[in-house]
């Protein structure tokens, strides 16, 4: 069902049952129109009312888009009433951290600030331009950041090692639905890189035999390796902490998507989002003047 049929359908709920009718929801903020006083968002299913799909909503209180930015998980509240639809109580979905012992997650982020030095970069604001780098990819070839201007570029962080299947693993699958899912679009418009943390373990063999593991295009998915120094600059630019301890990786989430001038577009810290809201994200900067239309409906 297209959003405008469905924003009608609730409409008609709304003046079937007198007075405003409100429903919790959630979702992954794919725009801020700032003018419109609106939101595009990628919305999770809210039962009885409508299925997720990509939808833009009305913001009555321009106030409550300040610290908003494409990438941001919110939770907020659905307001329908006999003519119109629009959102408010807008909040920002706290990510819990990547650590299920909360000490482990403190110390984390103490070792990650004694780690960083003067020298190191800071983390990139949204808008700003990537400064450019250079990495060896699984098949060790030599890798600039540079070489995809004009084309979108979504980056994330893993290694090869991590045994918890909601982190390192989560973020790799969400990379393989991205490539399923705008297969006609890779290399031509999209570009995924994932960066290992542990270079000295993820050599570029070793990632060649990750890359097989999720079927990833070597052209226009490249899994990225370098020197620890190298790793270590490229993290702190995207705000990507990690830590080794006792063998294992300690770190934090981080996925990045780049706009084809090269500037940062969203920065998303965590896992609380699906595979199909990140590519709704990717969808709605590739697409950017495509109507939306429900989720079923605008795969590529």
């Amino acid at each position: 069902m297209k959003p405008s049929l469905l924003l009608a359908a609730v409409l008609l709920l709304g003046s079937l049952c007198p007075g405003a009718q409100t429903y919790s929801a959630r979702g992954l903020v794919l725009k801020v129109d700032k003018p419109e006083n609106s939101l595009l968002i990628s919305c999770e299913k809210i039962p009885d009312v409508m299925d997720a799909m990509v939808m833009s909503f009305s913001v009555r209180n321009p106030k409550e888009l300040e610290g908003l930015a494409a990438g941001i998980m919110i939770e907020f509240t659905l307001v329908v009433n006999d003519t119109s639809s629009y959102i408010e109580e807008i909040h920002i979905h706290p990510y819990q951290g990547v650590e299920q012992d909360p000490s482990a997650a403190r110390r984390l982020k103490w070792m990650a600030s004694l780690a960083s030095t003067p020298a190191s970069p800071q983390e990139l604001r949204i808008g700003e331009r990537v400064p450019d780098f250079k990495l060896v990819d699984q098949n060790g070839r030599s890798v600039a950041l540079s070489q995809f201007f004009g084309k979108v570029v979504a980056l994330t962080f893993t290694y090869t090692h991590c045994v918890l299947p909601n982190f390192c693993f989560r973020n790799s699958s969400n990379f393989h639905q991205l490539q399923k899912r705008f297969a006609g679009r890779m290399g031509k418009d999209l570009i995924l890189l994932t960066i290992t943390f542990d270079p000295i373990h993820d050599t570029p063999e070793v990632l060649a035999q990750y890359a097989k593991t999720w079927n990833a295009d070597p052209d226009n998915w490249r899994i990225l390796t370098g020197s620890p120094s190298d790793i270590s600059h490229v993290a702190a630019i995207f705000g990507m902490s990690y830590w080794s301890e006792e063998g294992l990786m300690n770190h934090s989430l981080r996925t990045a998507i780049i706009d084809r001038d090269g500037d940062l577009l969203a920065n998303l810290e965590g896992n609380d989002y699906s595979a199909d809201q990140l590519g709704d994200l990717v969808g709605s900067i590739l697409n950017p003047a495509r109507p939306q239309v429900a989720r079923s409906l605008h795969r590529q």
